[in-house]
């Protein structure tokens, strides 16, 4: 069986919920563009579901009282 990568372009990343500018960040972090298998990490990380499991530590460092 023969293996195709899929060229990532602004549209596939829009699919996985990604927009133009995070495109553009993960384009400039990798100096290139990304694999199709990156692209889909990088959207389940940015995720708002994920991104909080890997931001809680930070934010109970946060105070509390206003």
């Amino acid at each position: 069986m023969k293996h195709t990568e899929v060229e990532v372009t602004v549209a596939i990343a829009a699919e996985h919920g990604l927009n133009a500018e995070e495109y553009g960040k993960i384009c400039d972090v990798l100096g290139r563009t990304p694999s199709f298998t990156e692209i889909g990490i990088f959207s389940v990380m940015w995720s708002e579901h994920c991104s909080y499991k890997n931001s809680i530590a930070v934010l109970k460092t946060l105070p509390r009282d206003g």
